[in-house]
């Protein structure tokens, strides 16, 4: 799996449920005077990059897989059934809970982003093109980690977010490993455009 910062606290169960913040109160949140004047901005880009870089990540992914995943993407790929952190959350829903949220989405991604880039190295060594991009998006992730990370330290004392994500694919077969890597970035795709539009007017000047 992916590598996570030490404030969270990652729950690996073969069956996930959604897991909660866990807010500590008086002074004991770590790590919050490390928070740069311009977190809030450099947030707004990551987020905005992984939206914008998504679909071609997706696409570039099942290029690389060959067939039949090329041909029956729609099949292959669909995402019901596996696991993906819920996002219920809106524009009228309060900050600390979309915060949360995020967190929770880009910890399991940057973890999921671990076990395909691990798969990918090994099934498609010379897909350049492909291990650029997973590497590419897994550092922008786990810089908005970091970022989140300190927003919710400083702004409200959350230091420990529990994230619960779904099985590692490292003893599957082949197939199976295409398959839930396709399957996974064709949610995220899904996703990370709905949270781009929820989490940026909360990252507003």
């Amino acid at each position: 799996t992916g590598v996570v910062p030490f404030m969270a606290l990652l729950l690996l169960q073969r069956r996930p449920v959604a897991g909660r913040a866990l807010q500590v109160t008086g002074s004991s949140c770590p790590g919050h005077g490390l928070c740069r004047s311009t977190v809030q901005e450099q947030t707004r880009k990551q987020v905005a990059l992984l939206n914008a870089t998504a679909q071609d990540l997706f696409s570039i992914y099942l290029k690389c897989q060959g067939e039949p995943f090329s041909s029956e993407s729609d099949r292959l790929c669909n995402p019901t059934g596996i696991f993906f952190p819920p996002f219920r959350v809106n524009r009228t829903t309060e900050r600390k809970e979309v915060m949360v949220a995020m967190y929770k989405l880009f910890a399991f991604l940057n973890a999921s982003l671990g076990n395909i880039t691990r798969d990918q190295e090994e099934l498609n060594p010379t897909a350049k093109e492909l291990l650029e991009r997973l590497h590419n998006t897994t550092k922008t992730t786990r810089g908005l980690i970091s970022n989140l990370t300190c927003l919710l330290c400083k702004n409200y004392n959350i230091f420990q977010v529990d994230v619960r994500y779904e099985e590692s694919s490292k003893n599957k077969s082949t197939f199976r490993k295409k398959q839930q890597g396709c399957q996974v970035l064709r949610k995220y795709v899904q996703v990370i455009g709905q949270a781009a539009r929820v989490l940026l007017p909360h990252l507003g000047p």
